[in-house]
């Protein structure tokens, strides 16, 4: 059943000075992705620095050297696993790519490597499985969304993936995502609307209505429980955004879904 095989999982933090090489071997993949700080890497004689949010992916066969620098911090997760399953989805990946570090994806980083620790004997294989998949799965979605972030900055692929991460709260507000994009709030309006073609609120809304139709579609809340759940506040306030992009009501949408 299990056709992906891990080699070694963990994370890594270095502030002195540093240096290892590493030469993928047979089928193994190595991921590295660069969470905090910066550090020095050489693949196939090119050397390039790399900081938060880059990811490297090196191939079987290729050669890898990795340098921390006097006077550098730097912190990676790091997996080196293989299977047909790995080598369809990566083997023609770029071998350094920006990414977006959300919650999310460090989460199952974490997970695994928690995992991996445990005496061989209390290890769950199916866990493992599919804690793997759906790391790879999530790195893959990463690398997809490039295609779409050519042409925008990664500040606001940043502000993107911290809105989908946060519109359901209550009392989310555009100040948050200046705060954490280290921006004004004015620039962060203005930078979001020029490459997204959406106001912050827009997409805010739109990640709550698929976030409302999915509970609709499969959860027995309330329509007021949802729109509480969701972000909107009030039902009232839901109501009229929901039928503002369906025109039709929240209520008459899920009848129809329970009609197919």
């Amino acid at each position: 059943m299990f056709i992906m095989r891990i080699d070694f999982c963990g994370y890594s933090y270095h502030d002195q000075l540093f240096h290892t090489n590493h030469q993928s071997r047979y089928a193994s993949y190595l991921f590295r992705l660069q969470i905090e700080g910066q550090a020095q890497i050489t693949v196939d004689k090119e050397e390039q620095m790399i900081e938060k949010g880059d990811l490297l992916i090196i191939k079987p066969g290729e050669a890898y050297e990795l340098h921390v620098l006097a006077g550098q911090q730097s912190g990676d997760f790091h997996l080196y696993c293989e299977g047909d399953e790995v080598a369809e989805r990566f083997r023609n990946s770029p071998t350094i790519s920006k990414i977006a570090t959300d919650d999310s994806s460090l989460d199952l980083w974490q997970h695994l490597i928690i995992e991996e620790r445990r005496p061989e004997k209390e290890r769950n294989s199916e866990l493992t499985y599919h804690l793997l998949n759906a790391l790879l799965v999530s790195l893959e979605r990463s690398l997809d969304k490039k295609t779409d972030d050519i042409s925008r900055p990664y500040i606001v692929t940043k502000m993107m993936r911290y809105i989908e991460e946060n519109a359901t709260k209550q009392g989310f507000k555009i100040a948050q995502i200046a705060d954490y994009c280290n921006l004004s709030s004015s620039r962060c309006v203005h930078l979001f609307k020029e490459y997204v073609n959406q106001t912050i609120i827009e997409y805010a809304q739109s990640i709550r209505i698929a976030t409302a139709i999915n509970q609709m579609k499969y959860t027995t809340m309330t329509l007021e429980n949802i729109a509480q759940n969701c972000g909107f506040g009030s039902y009232s306030y839901f109501h009229r955004v929901f039928k503002q992009a369906y025109h039709v009501s929240p209520k008459t949408y899920r009848q129809r879904i329970f009609e197919l």
